[in-house]
């Protein structure tokens, strides 16, 4: 059953979607003047195949079930993506995860730092459920946070995460040569697990700081778009070896909800896997000289 809260965001995800069509694109009149930007929700409901009076009440939280073929159709009517579709339906059939509770802190199991720390040459990080570091290999703290203390995460207090590093920390935001591209992917990645994650007190937490200090956050989580932590690519402006982009692929820790271990390689035979190859000696010497 959906609770007040993920009522409350299924219908704020499908009006900001809504807002986010043309009526014109999609092939359907539009006469005289709009008050609001976007399809209105007659125009919705009508692609979908429901009644106006079934959306209205479900976007506005009075309907609290909604079929997997309803919520099909929605989602092929708004033009949704694979991400934006399992968002829908997350928010829409509540995990158990959804259910209020008193979330215990995150940590990293010593099977997992041990895995972590056994990727040589690799930057390796686990990172929780919205984006702690909860652990990370020489090669990782020198690439994203050599200016922090090798052994913060171990420390709840002292914990990087990396999506306040992006807007709050200048050297996280210098690092990258694509910031507007992290930070928006951040963002996005972030709005899907609060999905999965709705009333965590450590995501209410974060998101109102990061709300009330970062104007830039507040506006791209205003946007509501989401976007699962799969892949991609980094383009770095790191302060030791200069420019040089990375891919990474981020894992899914099953025996640990929410948690994904994150890896960074390079192309072989670039320029990149020059710059990988100099930070991971770098920072194996590093490790080296304080044992």
């Amino acid at each position: 059953m959906a609770t007040a809260s993920t009522s409350h965001e299924l219908g704020a995800f499908l009006r900001s979607r809504r807002s986010a069509l043309s009526p014109v694109t999609l092939g359907l009149p539009s006469y005289g003047q709009r008050r609001v930007q976007g399809l209105r929700r007659e125009e919705l409901a009508l692609l979908a195949g429901v009644s106006t009076a079934y959306y209205t009440r479900l976007e506005q939280g009075a309907s609290l079930t909604a079929s997997e073929s309803v919520l099909d159709s929605l989602a092929s009517a708004l033009g949704l993506d694979e991400d934006e579709r399992a968002h829908l339906k997350t928010l829409a059939r509540p995990t158990p995860n959804a259910k209020p509770a008193t979330t215990r802190p995150e940590r990293a199991t010593p099977e997992l730092r041990q895995l972590v720390s056994a990727m040589m040459g690799t930057p390796a990080l686990l990172l929780g459920r919205f984006q702690d570091v909860l652990d990370w290999n020489p090669e990782a703290h020198r690439l994203f946070a050599g200016h922090l203390d090798v052994d913060a995460p171990r420390n709840r207090r002292t914990r990087p995460n990396m999506v306040r590093m992006l807007f709050l920390d200048p050297e996280g935001r210098a690092l990258y040569r694509d910031w507007q591209q992290q930070a928006a992917y951040s963002v996005s990645a972030l709005r899907f697990a609060a999905g999965e994650f709705p009333n965590d007190g450590a995501l209410r937490e974060l998101v109102g700081e990061l709300s009330t200090v970062s104007q830039e956050f507040a506006e791209l989580w205003a946007k509501r778009t989401v976007r699962r932590c799969a892949g991609g690519s980094k383009q770095f402006r790191h302060p030791e070896f200069g420019d040089f982009d990375l891919d990474f692929e981020s894992l899914d820790v099953p025996r640990q909800p929410g948690q994904r271990l994150l890896l960074l390689s390079a192309k072989p035979g670039t320029a990149d896997e020059a710059a990988l190859l100099l930070l991971a000696h770098a920072s194996r010497e590093a490790t080296v000289g304080t044992t």
